[in-house]
């Protein structure tokens, strides 16, 4: 999965909140940790603010 697609799927999970979306932020998570690394996680969740809507924590495997 490409960083952009990981961001509009991102976005999608974001607009909509709630507990089956975290589960799937998770899961475009784990799929960009296994792509382009830890780094590019966390800077997502930075950008996203997915520490604050669904309490992933940067620099812990989600």
């Amino acid at each position: 999965m490409t960083l952009e697609r990981a961001r509009q799927l991102l976005a999608t999970q974001v607009s909509f909140g709630g507990g089956y979306n975290r589960n799937g932020a998770r899961l475009i998570l784990a799929d960009v940790a296994k792509e382009h690394g830890q780094a590019a996680v966390d800077d997502l969740i930075r950008e996203f603010h997915l520490d604050q809507l669904f309490g992933f924590i940067p620099g812990k495997t989600q």
